[in-house]
């Protein structure tokens, strides 16, 4: 229930702190006092939507905040799962900045807004004007049903698996599109990576071939330069050899004669054995080199094949087509895999789809099991508003998709006459009968305890009388379950609160405010007085309104 309500710096509210009792709270106030005011405010505290716009004072950050207690409404799960401190007693604040920042916080913990509007779903149901036209809706219709059948957890689960259903689903479409679109480009992976791998790459053979490339290119002048150099080292008469090995052998006789030849001799010797074995080279090299056009054009062509498909890929290097040869290939497995995913997937979805045709089920067998009781209570209700011949039913059809709520599509059909045929609400409900019929419905949700707080503007609208009278009685008899905070101006409904609280305007400092305050016995006497025969109320009215709160 909602404790207490504290507002600042919202709209005509400067500041504003009002305690609420459990049970009836009445609100009364002249048209324009502020009460649609204090619904706005309480709706910020819940989660919707606002903007700067609210500020009175445009400088300074307004401020809502309200506590409630929420011990046995079995909320612990919602703080878990959020990551919250779970609290008996929960305070919920919401705060809007000059520059149109929204702030929220549960117990002071910092929270965004989705989070604090779907606690505060979870507290308080408001009914306005407005909201008799919800009752027309379809989707509203079948959350009545669930709220009835306690179908919160199956419906929870359900959506949770709704929502892996569709999340398959949206998965195999991306899929599909991207098989599709690869199977429009596997030709053209096959045809490029068969390129590649016919090519028959070696990540090292470019430098090799190009290198000897070039020896074949110059044979001629490298077999006359080295056979010239065998000629001038060893072939000729007059040969370096020849004049060396002639200098060994003189100074060889002198070894024994004077040191200092053996030395020139050795070293000699040294470069002799040297210089025979570069001639013995330069005598290979020239024997090996061949002048092999054809091997010419074999290595020609294939370092052709190397550089065209270089340019094609934009490579410079070998390593660097390998990877692309690779690249393409993995393409190539990712298009064939493809194919095993998608079957995959659909045999995920046809698991998920009987998961979900299991629970639609249970769904709706509970629904459809309360829709007597729905029936029975709304009638009773009506009939006790003055709608006597009053029919209502809930009607069924069934999908062929799933949606976000099962397989059920309900419609609330009503008749307020005899004989009438029963028909969708929106079609036949006056207004004085919809405020009607959406108190029935109300007390359904009482009934299920399924919020520890309802606040009704006005849902007395187009109704007077003995059905004043009634209306009140059952909305005395709904805050046995719930806190009910009901804004009228029918002095019959004022007088079963058990609270009364009066919102009104005042002028200070020449500006206009809007506030509240609970009223004494004495003062709520007079105010229903006032409620009954206007400013200048007369004994009679005083005495009546008296017998009213009687």
């Amino acid at each position: 229930m909602l404790k207490s309500l504290s507002i600042k710096n919202y709209a005509l509210i400067e500041s504003l702190n009002i305690d609420f009792s459990e049970d009836l709270n009445i609100l009364t106030g002249e048209t324009g006092a502020g009460k649609s005011i204090l619904l706005g405010a309480i709706g910020l505290i819940i989660g919707q939507r606002a903007d700067s716009s609210v500020l009175r004072d445009k400088s300074v950050k307004c401020t809502a905040e309200g506590v409630f207690n929420i011990q046995d409404y079995g909320l612990k799960g919602f703080f878990d799962e959020n990551e919250l401190d779970y609290e008996p007693v929960t305070i919920l604040r919401r705060e809007i900045t000059p520059q149109g920042k929204s702030r929220a916080f549960i117990n002071d913990t910092p929270v965004n807004v989705k989070v604090l509007y779907d606690l505060g779903m979870k507290l308080i149901d408001i009914h306005s004007q407005h909201q008799n036209l919800e009752l027309n809706e379809k989707n509203y219709q079948l959350r009545i049903v669930d709220l009835v059948a306690g179908n919160a957890e199956i419906l929870g689960n359900y959506q949770s698996a709704y929502k892996n259903y569709l999340s398959l689903q949206e998965k195999l479409r991306q899929i599909q599109v991207l098989a599709e679109q690869s199977k429009k480009d596997l030709d053209y992976f096959e045809f490029q990576f068969k390129q590649l791998s016919e090519a028959k790459l070696l990540e090292n053979e470019q430098s090799e071939l190009e290198l000897l490339l070039e020896k074949l290119t110059h044979a001629e002048e490298i077999k006359s330069v080295f056979g010239q150099v065998f000629q001038n080292l060893s072939e000729d008469e007059q040969s370096v050899l020849f004049r060396i090995k002639e200098n060994l052998n003189a100074i060889g006789k002198l070894r024994t004669i004077l040191p200092e030849a053996n030395q020139i001799f050795t070293r000699l010797e040294s470069v002799y054995i040297e210089l025979k074995d570069i001639a013995a080279e330069s005598s290979t090299l020239e024997d090996r080199t061949e002048n092999d056009p054809a091997k010419i054009e074999q290595i020609s062509q294939r370092l052709d094949l190397i550089y065209s498909l270089q340019q094609k890929h934009r490579v410079t290097t070998i390593p660097e087509l390998l990877l692309i040869q690779s690249d393409f290939e993995s393409k190539i497995q990712l298009v064939n895999s493809y194919d095993q995913e998608i079957e995959a997937l659909r045999k995920e979805i046809l698991n998920q789809k009987g998961i979900l045709f299991e629970l639609a089920g249970k769904l709706s067998s509970q629904r459809k099991s309360v829709t007597p009781l729905i029936g029975e209570k709304v009638m009773e209700v009506l009939r006790n508003l003055g709608i006597l011949n009053a029919a209502f039913q809930v009607r069924f059809v069934g999908l062929d998709e799933f949606s976000h709520t099962g397989l059920d599509e309900v419609n609330f059909m009503f008749s307020a006459n005899k004989n009438q045929e029963l028909q969708e609400i929106a079609k036949v409900a006056s207004g004085g009968e919809m405020s009607r019929l959406m108190l029935a419905i109300k007390t359904l949700i009482t009934d299920a305890r399924s919020l520890p707080t309802i606040i009704f503007d006005e849902i007395d609208s187009g109704v007077s009388g003995e059905i004043a009278v009634k209306m009140g009685q059952i909305l005395e008899q709904m805050s046995k379950t719930v806190q009910v905070l009901n804004i009228t101006h029918l002095p019959q409904i004022a007088a079963r609160g058990k609270h009364h609280y009066k919102v009104f305007k005042f002028d200070e400092n020449e500006h206009t405010y809007t506030s509240i305050r609970k009223l004494t016995e004495q003062e709520r006497v007079e105010e229903i007085a006032e409620m009954l025969s206007g400013e200048n109320f007369s004994a009679t009215a005083m005495e009546t309104a008296k017998e009213l709160l009687q």
